[in-house]
């Protein structure tokens, strides 16, 4: 390339430099014009926009401002009306006040009067009372000069007139109140009783414990007595009864006051006779298996009493001694039945009378379980009873139901007198129980003798087999109303003084005749 080309190239390129730099300012010039426009568009608006909040905020401030003030003016009227309306009460308190003021003070005057009045009438009164005091004093002397009688003696005689005809009155009313609760009563006490025999069926041969042996033959009787004795003395050692060997044919008593050393001699003679071996040695053997058996015997009709009577959680012992009762008689009726029986009836009864019928079964089949014990240890079998009951763990009111059903302790709850009825039901229904004729001639005696001991009584007789007594007074030193409280009187010595089954009636007769005769 020539010098030519390049210098045109170079003047070019300054021209071109020239030209851009032209145009870069003229650009930059319009940019910063731009910019300065904008800028001061921008700084209008904001003025603009700041003075129309600020018109805004001002507006905002004087809304609340007034806002405030209408608040602080009604507030304002509020306490104003408020203080208004206390003033009003209270200027119409004090006029109350000056009124209630007003009417104490009359008050306080017809107060004063009052009493002016009251400590004349006062002063009235007791001049008027010993004018009367005198008066009386005088009326009393004179009376007592016209009669006879000193003021004591009139008061004595007055008092006794009061006091007889008290009594009198006393004892109508009590024989109307006691006819009435006794009609109420008996007629309760009636239905519920002939439901509750009605629903017990019961078995009317009393049951005797055994104590005779039959014999084979009368051979038989020289082998239990043995070669000089020797089988006699040894079944009377190893059981503790004794033989009594007699005419009687065929045969062998057993003495013992124990029933269970009965039972085992029984058991065993019998098992010796069947057997044909009579020595001392098989003796001994037999009556210690016949023990053993004895008292298997025992727990299983402990067991199967406590099922019948539908009573569970009885200790094994008190089971074991409700099985003895099996071998236990009273006045030839089966102790153990007649547990059974009570314990049936005091169930029915305590159903009847809405009480807890589990508990009266379980009081009645207890209640003579000291019978099983009564030949071993001393005290009355009912206390002995719930001595032991008590040792195991039975409850308080069984424990009193047992001592008190022969009154050896007093009954003080409805289950002991439920037994005690129970128990009386049982012994005295017909064919329960035997009486030797001795004892019956002797309780009809005694209950004579107690009536006649009576003053007024001429007679007494003992009928229905001792279960009631007809006492007949007489007329002249007997009124109705002595009638009744002499048999009262006769029924509580009665209670206290003789021991029998059920109960006794007490009938006293008064009867006043007139004769005359017609000619």
């Amino acid at each position: 390339m020539d010098l030519l080309h390049i210098m045109y190239i170079a003047v070019a390129v300054v021209l071109g430099a020239c030209a851009g730099g032209a145009f870069y300012r003229h650009v930059s010039v319009k940019r910063i014009g731009d910019a300065e426009g904008l800028a001061r568009r921008i700084v209008e608006e904001a003025r603009k926009e700041a003075q129309a909040q600020k018109k805004e905020i001002l507006l905002q401030g004087q809304n609340d401002l007034y806002s405030q003030k209408r608040e602080l003016e009604n507030e304002y009227k509020e306490r104003e009306r408020e203080m208004k309306a206390r003033e009003r009460k209270l200027s119409e308190s004090g006029d109350r006040l000056e009124e209630r003021l007003e009417k104490v003070s009359q008050k306080e005057h017809e107060v004063l009067a009052v009493e002016k009045e009251l400590t004349r009438k006062e002063r009235q009164l007791a001049e008027s009372e010993e004018f009367l005091n005198a008066r009386i004093s005088e009326e009393e002397k004179k009376l007592e000069e016209i009669a006879g009688l000193t003021t004591e003696e009139a008061r004595e005689r007055l008092l006794a007139e009061v006091e007889a005809k008290t009594r009198h009155e006393a004892a109508r009313m009590i024989r109307q109140i006691e006819t009435e609760a006794k009609e109420t009563g008996d007629r309760k006490a009636k239905d519920i009783l002939c439901n509750v025999i009605q629903r017990y069926a019961g078995d009317y041969v009393g049951e005797q414990t055994v104590t005779a042996v039959s014999l084979p033959s009368e051979d038989m009787k020289g082998r239990i007595i043995g070669r000089e004795g020797r089988n006699i003395r040894a079944i009377e050692a190893a059981t503790g009864v004794d033989l009594i060997i007699d005419d009687t044919p065929e045969t062998v008593i057993l003495s013992a006051y124990s029933p269970l050393r009965r039972q085992v001699a029984k058991m065993a003679l019998e098992r010796l006779i069947q057997d044909g071996r009579i020595h001392p040695a098989r003796i001994e053997d037999i009556v210690q298996k016949c023990e053993q058996e004895l008292d298997v015997q025992v727990r299983e009709v402990g067991e199967q009493a406590t099922f019948d009577a539908g009573v569970h959680g009885i200790h094994p012992e008190i089971v074991r001694l409700l099985g003895q009762l099996r071998y236990r008689t009273s006045f030839t009726q089966n102790v153990l039945q007649h547990s059974l029986e009570v314990s049936a009836l005091c169930g029915m009864m305590a159903a009847e009378l809405g009480m807890d019928v589990k508990k009266a079964k379980r009081a009645g089949l207890l209640h003579d379980i000291g019978k099983a014990v009564d030949h071993e240890v001393e005290g009355p079998h009912a206390l002995i009873g719930a001595d032991i009951a008590k040792k195991f763990n039975e409850g308080k009111d069984i424990v009193h139901a047992i001592a008190a059903h022969h009154e050896d302790q007093r009954p003080s709850t409805a289950l002991a007198v439920l037994v005690q009825a129970a128990d009386s039901i049982s012994g005295a229904r017909p064919g329960a129980r035997k009486e030797l004729l001795e004892n019956y001639v002797k309780r009809l005696e005694e209950l004579e003798a107690i009536a006649t001991s009576f003053d007024g009584v001429s007679k007494a007789y003992a009928i229905q087999a001792g279960r009631e007594i007809r006492v007949m007074v007489n007329p002249e030193s007997v009124d109705d109303d002595a009638t009744y409280m002499l048999c009262k009187d006769i029924a509580k010595k009665i209670e206290d003084n003789l021991t029998y089954p059920g109960q006794i009636r007490v009938t006293v007769v008064r009867e006043r005749r007139a004769v005359g005769f017609a000619k």
